[in-house]
């Protein structure tokens, strides 16, 4: 399956069940990078339009350039209420955006997908002179027995996992990435919290999820309502992330 044809039939879970990011965010790049109401931001790889969210909610004017249609479409149903917002069908490698008109160009959790070569060279036509590059992403930690216990248990279902992860994405591939700019690298915490059904739907918006008809999907929601009534208090388990975001020019 075409990398951009992945989440086609995982929107709705998508949506529901994946963590969005924290609000500080939007102060922290205010310091860091000068982002201001009047900020142009293109989201690249924006998917349903979660990375898009804060910059919308903050009133900026926000380009989203989504390859896939469905996600795309939804994102448009979820955000049109912003008359910021425009979703556009395009690629990080061609954005079909002009030439130097954004001022900072965000790319969320899809950025392990990009080809990091072709990437950078269409950032640097669109971004404007002095345009700042936030990479950003939810790292879901797995220190804690519950924690753990999911990860051990992707590891045993997942069609593709150990390739998805984006803590694969290493400081070397990131320096290479913006090179010769300096890396400026910030930690937030953010968590989610899920009942079994909410969990299940977490656990199915990930691409490399077996889904229903597949032959090892019934085992993976045992096991996974084993782990979840393992660990559970009042109904309820927790993941915890680490939000990681860097900013650079290219």
């Amino acid at each position: 399956m075409k990398n951009t044809e992945r989440f086609s039939t995982r929107v709705d879970n998508y949506v529901k069940y994946r963590p969005h990011y924290p609000v500080a965010i939007i102060p922290y790049l205010a310091t860091e990078v000068g982002l201001t109401r009047d900020t142009i931001v293109a989201d690249i790889g924006a998917g349903t339009g979660i990375s898009a969210q804060p910059f919308l909610d903050n009133g900026n004017k926000v380009y989203a350039i989504e390859p896939n249609a469905e996600m795309r479409e939804k994102s448009q149903q979820l955000l049109q209420r912003y008359p910021g917002f425009s979703a556009l069908a395009g690629a990080a490698e061609h954005t079909t955006l002009p030439a130097a008109s954004i001022d900072l160009i965000v790319a969320g959790t899809a950025f392990h997908w990009f080809d990091q070569t072709a990437t950078a060279t269409e950032f640097r036509r669109i971004g404007r002179k002095d345009a700042h590059v936030v990479l950003m992403w939810n790292v879901r930690q797995a220190e804690l027995p519950f924690e753990k216990g999911y990860e051990k248990l992707l590891h045993q279902f997942g069609t593709d996992y150990k390739d998805m992860q984006h803590r694969n994405v290493g400081t070397s591939q990131l320096a290479a990435f913006f090179q010769p700019d300096t890396i400026h690298e910030k930690t937030f915490q953010n968590a989610q919290i899920f009942d079994f059904a909410a969990l299940k739907g977490r656990l199915l918006s990930s691409s490399y999820a077996p889904e229903k008809g597949h032959p090892v999907y019934e085992d993976m929601i045992k096991a996974l309502e084993d782990l979840f009534w393992k660990y559970q208090e009042q109904g309820m388990v927790k993941f915890h992330y680490e939000t990681k975001v860097y900013t650079g020019k290219v």
